[in-house]
Order: C-alpha cells, then structure tokens, then sequence
C-alpha cells in the first residue's frame, strides 16, 4: 500500500467476551512490537465515553454505504441488521505509513478476510473462550447490553468457533496471564524477534 515500508498484521478475532481485546492492549503496551491499532470503522452510535477516530470512526449508515460502493473497505460486515462494521484501507496505509505494524481487534470474518488479502504479512489469532457458558457469564458482567442482545452474541459466538481451525494460531484463554505470554511470543517469532522452537 505504501512504497516505503510494508508492515505486519496481526489479526486477533474471537466471540465477543473472549477477551481480544484485553490481549491486544497488553500486546499495544510492548514497545518492541511497534504495533498501532487498526481503528475500526461502524454505523451504530458512539457508546458512553467512546470517541469518533479514537475508539472508532464513526460513520452515518449513508456514509457507510457510500464507501463500501467506493471500495474504500478492506473489509467491512453488516454485523446485525444496518450495524456494519469495516477497516478502511486508509487505516492500514496511516498505520504503515508511521513505520508501524497494524493490530487488528475485529470479528471472525473480517479477520480471515484480511488474511486472505494479505496470507503473508498477516499472522490470524483466535482467541477461544474456555466454553459458551463462560463466556455468556462475561458479557452480563459488562452489564452493557440487553439480554436479548447477548443472546444473539451467544448465538454468533457459536458459529464463531467453528471457523477457529481457519486462523494461524488458536489461544485458548482459560487463564489470562497464560494467553497474554502466549500471544507475545506468537507476536514476538511472526516478527523474528525470537526463535521459536520449531525453526
């Protein structure tokens, strides 16, 4: 996308609750990894304290619509009915552009449809929830959403982990501080910063 420097991607999608984006945090904090998050772009309404080109760029349905019939998505998903989701190819040539690697906290599609696009550059992590129940345990502890709408999650998370063989790598975050050092050193040899075992 940019001539001067063609970084990495690291997807990292799973069922809401799971935990990515907890992971992706902790992994943006590791000044060695030279990551910057891949802010998604969304139709729905800012939540709380969220902040537009912050926590998202936010985007009216038309608007949404427009750039999709533009082809200015890598990738993008109606995620419920008039909700899209997307990543903006500006996004990743901003990111790249700073010299960095991107970080992707986004859903299970729009994580293999980027490594489609980019098979090399990009390293695919799904992070597994240690069971359906748990993570419905997780969700009504956010107490942000409706119970109707976590039970729609809980239906999405199911067809979610069967798509989990088609990422890179699986982190099955049973214990945190496990998966945390886990996706470290998947960051850590997809970069060459250290040897991994099975070189």
């Amino acid at each position: 996308m940019t001539k001067d420097f063609k970084g990495k991607l690291f997807v990292f999608s799973a069922p809401s609750g799971s935990g990515k984006t907890t992971i992706v945090r902790h992994l943006l904090a590791k000044e060695r990894f030279n990551l910057a998050f891949s802010i998604s772009a969304t139709s729905r309404e800012a939540r709380g304290e969220e902040k537009d080109g912050i926590d998202y760029y936010f985007l009216s349905r038309d608007e949404f619509i427009q750039k999709i019939k533009n082809s200015e998505f890598l990738e993008w998903e109606e995620v419920y009915r008039d909700n899209f989701y997307g990543t903006l190819k500006t996004e990743v040539e901003r990111i790249w552009s700073q010299g960095k690697h991107v970080i992707f906290d986004i859903d299970v599609a729009g994580g293999l449809r980027i490594k489609k696009k980019f098979p090399e550059e990009t390293l695919a992590v799904f992070v597994k929830p240690p069971s359906i129940d748990e993570l419905k345990i997780r969700l009504k502890k956010r107490k942000t959403e409706s119970e109707d709408k976590i039970n729609m999650r809980i239906a999405k998370a199911s067809v979610e982990l069967a798509t989990a063989p088609q990422f890179d790598k699986i982190i099955k975050n049973y214990d945190l501080e496990v998966a945390l050092q886990e996706a470290e050193d998947l960051v850590d040899a997809f970069l060459g910063l250290k040897c991994t075992k099975e070189e």
